[in-house]
């Protein structure tokens, strides 16, 4: 497993592009929070290395959001892309 540097200028383009794309919210529904955001990959990082940097594998949520969806990625998959797609 590639372990991933939060630093590389990649990685910091992709969750800028994930930020910007969401208006600087989180995504999850019934919340609006603007601070303490995470850009999540909505199918994991580990799994799916083609989509690492791919804008559309992406979603913002806030710190607290994104703690309720760790360990349940496949079960908020649709529902986070069905959100990216209106986001665009």
């Amino acid at each position: 497993m590639t372990k991933r540097n939060y630093e590389e200028p990649a990685y910091r383009k992709w969750r800028s592009d994930v930020f910007n794309r969401d208006g600087k919210k989180c995504q999850m529904p019934g919340c609006s929070k603007t601070k303490y955001l995470n850009a999540h990959h909505i199918i994991k990082w580990s799994s799916a290395s083609a989509l690492r940097f791919d804008v559309d594998n992406g979603i913002t949520l806030c710190y607290s959001c994104h703690k309720k969806v760790t360990g349940y990625e496949n079960h908020y998959q649709s529902l986070f892309q069905s959100l990216v797609r209106k986001n665009k």
